[in-house]
């Protein structure tokens, strides 16, 4: 298999002027993740490990080092050279981002919200309405929500239409930030199992998990960050 992604020397700090500090969140990062691997990133919270994802999918610019990313529209380019237009399309038609929270617009429905995710995708309307129900119907979300705004969904609920969200455009590369953080045991097996859909069908896969029993039988390598570096990296021969 080839690299899809691969990062080398990443480093990233903040400048927190008011208290006078220079904070290094992340130091001489080095991952590489073959097309078609499950990777994990595994550590204690703070350890740096959301600032890795932010990095690649262009919400932080990095400071040192590169991330070479074999897009299908670009091919090979350095994502934290990426122009703004790059990285718009990327995570429009690529790159998946799964975090614990929620940023929609307002005055959109849940319906509304993954329907024009297939859409971008240069579906037709008939294909992603269907496409939409079908899969916010797997995440169980109650059909009397799918018209709503989800402003006014519990935090489960909003994590789940996030989740249906990011996965119904099957991205090239999904990054998975606790997607399963705040869901109970029946909802983490509904995201395992469009997690091992997607992995079938191509989907590259960096995720950050503390549940290791979720990614029990998934991963094939997994990280370790201890103060913003990797203490241990751990290969999964058995997977």
């Amino acid at each position: 298999m080839e690299s899809l992604l691969e990062i080398k020397g990443l480093s990233k700090s903040f400048d927190l002027h008011n208290l006078d500090k220079h904070i290094r969140a992340v130091s001489d990062i080095d991952i590489q993740v073959k097309e078609g691997e499950f990777v994990g990133i595994t550590g204690k919270s703070g350890s740096g490990k959301s600032t890795i994802l932010k990095c690649l999918y262009g919400t932080y610019r990095i400071q040192e080092g590169s991330i070479s990313y074999e897009s299908k529209a670009f091919g090979p380019l350095n994502l934290a050279e990426a122009t703004e237009r790059q990285m718009l399309y990327l995570r429009k038609h690529e790159i998946g981002y799964v975090s614990q929270f929620l940023n929609v617009m307002p005055r959109t429905t849940a319906r509304q919200l993954v329907k024009q995710a297939i859409l971008e995708m240069g579906e037709n309307q008939q294909l992603a309405e269907l496409e939409t129900e079908k899969i916010l119907a797997h995440f169980e979300l109650d059909p009397a929500l799918w018209d709503s705004y989800p402003a006014t969904f519990s935090g489960g609920e909003k994590l789940r239409l996030n989740i249906a969200r990011a996965m119904v455009k099957k991205p090239r590369l999904l990054l998975l930030d606790e997607p399963t953080a705040s869901l109970d045991q029946e909802s983490k097996m509904k995201v395992k199992l469009l997690i091992e859909q997607l992995m079938k069908e191509g989907t590259t896969i960096l995720g950050i998990f503390h549940d290791l029993e979720f990614m029990n039988h998934l991963c094939d390598r997994e990280y370790n960050m201890q103060d913003g570096v990797f203490s241990y990296s751990t290969k999964f021969t058995n997977f």
